[in-house]
Order: C-alpha cells, then sequence, then structure tokens
C-alpha cells in the first residue's frame, strides 16, 4: 500500500510540477529558435459557423478592417445553420467573402475540412466567430513561416474575465496562464502538443483533412504537421480576445467536451500515442497524465488510510482541501471564493476529466453533439469597444496587386 501510495502521489505531482520543471529547463538550457520576418504571403482565412447570425455580419466587418493586405479570401462554411445564418451571408457583399453552405449539420470537422479544400491562399488561417484579433496580429502570425520549417502558428488568447465567479475566474486566470506557459515552453524546444483552436495558420500544402466528427482540430491539425517533420509554434505578440465562461457550471461543460475531445483523438488518429508522434513524451506529460490524475488520487486517498499511520494524515489533508473546493463552488460568499478558487478549479478540472471519459464511451451518435455553448448569453460582439478601437482602416485590397513574397532582414525568436 505504501509503495502505491507514493507511486500514485509521485505521478500527480510529476503531472502539475514535475513536468513543467523539465519542460522550463529544456526551454532554458536547449531553446531551438525559428526565424521570423515582415513577410506578406496570401491568406485564406476559414471560418466555421452553425447558427451563427447575431455575430456574422460584425465578425465579417471586423475581418476586412484588419489591415493584412493579402488576404486571398475569407471563406465563411455554414454548417447546417437552421437560424438566418444563409440569409446574413447573402446580404454581405464583398469580393473577398466566399461561403459555403452545408445543409445538415455534420460537425465543425466536416465544415472546416471544406473551408480547407476552398481555400487558395498559401497560409490558411482558422478563426473562430467569437474571438477578437487584435490590430497587427495576422501580419505577426504569418511572419513566423520565413522559417520553412514552420508549419503551424498559434496566436496567445487574452481572456476578459469580468463577472466570472471565482472557480472560472481561476481555471481562466492562473490555470490558464499556466497552461499558456507550458505551450511556450513546448514551442521553444520543438513544438505544443495543442494550439489555441479559434486563431492559428498553417500552411495549405501541409493541410490535413479531419477524421468525420472529430471535435479538436486544434490539437490533431498542429500533431499532423508535427508528424510530417514541420514545427508548430506559438506568437505571444499575435494577440485575440475572448470572453471566458461566466459561471464554474458553464467552464465545467466547456472543459468535459474538451477532455472528451482527448480520448476521441486518440481513437481516431491512434499514431498520436506512437513513436510516428515526434512530441510523444510532451503529449503523455502534458495530456495523457492529466486524463489519469482523477483516478490516481483516489488511489492516493484510499492508500493513504490503508496504510495508517502518518498516511491517514495526509488522507484528512485532501478530504480536507476537497471539501474547500466544493464549499468555494456551492457558497456563494466572497472570501471563501477567492481563498478556495484555486482548489475549486482543481475539483472542476479533474471531475470534468472523468465525465468526459464517460461521454466519450457512452455517448450515442457524434461526439460533437456534447458541445453546449458556454458562454450564453454572456457572448461578447465582435464590435466590442474593447478592441474595436484597435481594428485597421476600413476597405480590402485585392491581393493580386500586392508585392510577392520577398527576402527581409531577419528575426531570431525562441
Amino acid at each position: 500500500m505504501k509503495i502505491t501510495f507514493w507511486l500514485g502521489l509521485t505521478a500527480i505531482f510529476y503531472t502539475y510540477l514535475g513536468y513543467p520543471i523539465i519542460v522550463w529547463t529544456l526551454a532554458r538550457f536547449r531553446p531551438r529558435p525559428w526565424r521570423s520576418a515582415p513577410i506578406l504571403p496570401s491568406v485564406s482565412i476559414v471560418l466555421a459557423v452553425h447558427n451563427g447570425a447575431a455575430l456574422l455580419r460584425n465578425k465579417v466587418q471586423h475581418l476586412l478592417h484588419l489591415g493584412y493586405p493579402n488576404i486571398r479570401e475569407i471563406i465563411i462554411v455554414s454548417d447546417g445553420s437552421t437560424d438566418g445564418t444563409a440569409e446574413v451571408l447573402a446580404g454581405i457583399q464583398h469580393p473577398l467573402l466566399k461561403t459555403i453552405l452545408l445543409e445538415e449539420h455534420g460537425g465543425k470537422a466536416v465544415a472546416v475540412n471544406a473551408g480547407i479544400k476552398a481555400a487558395s491562399g498559401e497560409i490558411v488561417l482558422f478563426v473562430d466567430i467569437r474571438p477578437e484579433i487584435a490590430a497587427g496580429a495576422i501580419q505577426k502570425l504569418v511572419s513566423n513561416f520565413a522559417d520553412p520549417q514552420i508549419g503551424c502558428v498559434a496566436g496567445e488568447l487574452l481572456l476578459r474575465q469580468e463577472g466570472s465567479d471565482a472557480a472560472a475566474a481561476a481555471v481562466g486566470g492562473l490555470y490558464w496562464q499556466f497552461e499558456q506557459w507550458i505551450r511556450k515552453c513546448e514551442s521553444t524546444i520543438d513544438s505544443p502538443v495543442g494550439v489555441y483552436g479559434g486563431f492559428y495558420a498553417i500552411r495549405r500544402e501541409l493541410a490535413a483533412f479531419q477524421p468525420t466528427g472529430m471535435i479538436l482540430d486544434d490539437m490533431f491539425q498542429p500533431l499532423s504537421i508535427i508528424r510530417k517533420g514541420f514545427r508548430s509554434v506559438l506568437d505571444p505578440g499575435a494577440n485575440v480576445y475572448d470572453a471566458w465562461p461566466k459561471d464554474s457550471g458553464a467552464e465545467f461543460h466547456r472543459k468535459v467536451r474538451t477532455l472528451a475531445g482527448n480520448f476521441q483523438l486518440f481513437q481516431l488518429a491512434p499514431w498520436t500515442l506512437t513513436t510516428q508522434n515526434r512530441t510523444l513524451f510532451q503529449l503523455l506529460s502534458h495530456k495523457v497524465l492529466r486524463l489519469i490524475v482523477p483516478y490516481l488520487m483516489v488511489l492516493v486517498l484510499f492508500t493513504s488510510f490503508a496504510a495508517s499511520g502518518p498516511y491517514a494524515v495526509f488522507g484528512m489533508l485532501q478530504i480536507f482541501c476537497m471539501g474547500l473546493a466544493v464549499a468555494g463552488l456551492r457558497f456563494h460568499v466572497p472570501i471563501l471564493n477567492v481563498i478556495c478558487a484555486p482548489l475549486s478549479a482543481l475539483l472542476v478540472l479533474n471531475t470534468a476529466a472523468v465525465v468526459g471519459l464517460y461521454k466519450f464511451l457512452f455517448t450515442r451518435g457524434p461526439l460533437w453533439k456534447i458541445w453546449k455553448t458556454p458562454m450564453g448569453k454572456n457572448v461578447t460582439p465582435s464590435n466590442s469597444p474593447a478592441i474595436s478601437d484597435q481594428v485597421g482602416s476600413p476597405g480590402a485590397v485585392d491581393s493580386s496587386s500586392m508585392p510577392k513574397e520577398k527576402a527581409f532582414p531577419v528575426e531570431v525568436r525562441s
């Protein structure tokens, strides 16, 4: 029992502390810099939407006004929308706009695949309907493709947390910053195993078509590019803004979907768990172990009492912390919520991992149907004043008149 206790506890500490220390040390002492330069490759923007009529018009205007001069096309794929999305798109007239209307709701993978097929630019930029892209962010993103070894580049998501409860704010604050920090370290030594799916770009020639029903395109696409021998990197200067779920319940549903998607990824793309994946060590340490941690916590709790003596003290401490986490979620007491927020966030994340496995195993039909929009009525429209004043001047330029990619002095980024 004691050996089992220490093995379980060691695995938990490795997941949340050991691996981050290892990846930071490698990033600090064995970085792999890459080049960037102010190039202007042609860009095809792909936006997959389902029932996005309320935000579409503002989103299209937002994309047109970002100031990147070589946008080849903006491809909007309506995934079986029934809310008037098609009518809204029909009312928007612009030479760069290309619309694809899918009659049946087949999930994001089907819509994204259709967008990739229609793209003609050198770079395919994937965006979501809600996030707002900062001025100059596309230029920053594509500058990394000056290095021929870079196949995928993601921007950095900055979160608005006004009005979020303590647990949701903890996940969106400390946890998200921790997650982004790990991804940056992974990017420095090679490639992160996942990217923020609302704003990332790939070389069109490297695009991989997703299996039907795939949830996590933001893991499958970068890993597929890594499999081809290229790198996926993050550019912290390419900023995109979004609002975080306002309460822990909404955040819980978001995490359930994401973590169920991890199990689905391993099922539909089993090569990700083999040596065909150059970042297998990162994937196992960063993603797989987090799926196992809830069961390790139960194992450690059981063995701590079974071993008795000083081990039982640790078990009591674990129960006490769990009680604080539940209290932070259950009772709306400001001081209690702030104190318990990190523990509450940890409880939400690990419970979501268990529920995610259940959803993966027992959901009938396509797994993407478990998705529930976590923002509810708190969606921030694309013309939010917080970002709209950063948007470039209106108007679009014919990409055929733009200068082609040429040599520039390069910047080395690590």
